[in-house]
């Protein structure tokens, strides 16, 4: 990700990936997507052909990175919070990807309202990763919205997520370490099983940062455990390391 490519006004800036062909617009203040993003939309593995949920879209960075990196599938992207709503229909203008990514605002709580049920191949999630009350909340509205569970809790993304999978459809979800007992819960909670699971780690010799967890619905046990991932080379090298560096090419 480059810095600002245009202020566009001092609210919000355009950021850009893949050396600037895409661009991302989205709050210089209040909520900003992370290398969290990046990490989801390289985990997910959309086939060719396939029908792709982004539940919490944001500013749409998920959608438009799987977008690029997948010219064969469609997305739809769905997002509660009205300005980032507008960000992300905006991002999906900017980049000319409006046929193969819909943008759709409403409450992930209420799938039922909003889209047919298991009429998707794949589900992609960054949920909010904090329980309210734990930490300290933002006070912007939409980074406090996006970082702690006060509109939805990670049952309720699983739950969303399994409602509007096919049988034998996958989930990928992005949560802290810390409170992977609580995501393995949920999915198992709601028949995703879990099938794929990796490590994020800043660097080697560090603890565990983050889970990648794919699951799928209706799936077995087997359960596969792919080698660690490391988003900077070392502790007091804060340089991306080549794993992460090939996300932003």
């Amino acid at each position: 990700m480059s810095k600002d490519l245009v202020v566009e006004d001092s609210a919000i800036s355009a950021d850009t990936l893949f050396n600037g062909r895409l661009i991302c617009r989205q709050p210089r203040r209040g909520y900003r997507f992370s290398v969290d993003a990046v990490l989801l939309a390289n985990f997910a593995r959309p086939q060719a052909g396939s029908r792709v949920l982004d539940l919490g879209a944001g500013c749409g960075v998920i959608s438009l990175i799987m977008a690029w990196r997948s010219p064969d599938i469609a997305i739809t992207a769905l997002e509660l919070q009205p300005s980032l709503f507008e960000l992300c229909r905006s991002n999906i203008e900017r980049n000319r990807l409006v046929s193969r990514i819909r943008s759709i605002q409403g409450d992930l709580r209420r799938p039922d309202s909003l889209l047919k049920a298991a009429s998707f191949d794949l589900v992609v999630c960054n949920p909010p990763y904090y329980k309210v009350g734990s930490g300290r909340i933002n006070p912007a509205s939409e980074q406090a919205a996006a970082r702690h569970e006060i509109t939805a809790d990670i049952n309720q993304c699983v739950q969303a997520a399994a409602w509007a999978l096919r049988s034998h459809g996958r989930a990928a979800f992005i949560f802290p370490a810390q409170r992977g007992a609580a995501l393995l819960t949920a999915l198992h909670r709601h028949r995703l099983e879990a099938k794929r699971l990796q490590v994020v780690y800043s660097f080697p010799g560090a603890d565990g940062r983050l889970l990648m967890v794919e699951a799928v619905k209706g799936g077995g046990e087997e359960l596969r455990i792919l080698p660690p991932f490391y988003i900077y080379k070392a502790a007091d090298n804060r340089q991306y390391s080549p794993e992460m560096t090939a996300f932003f090419a």
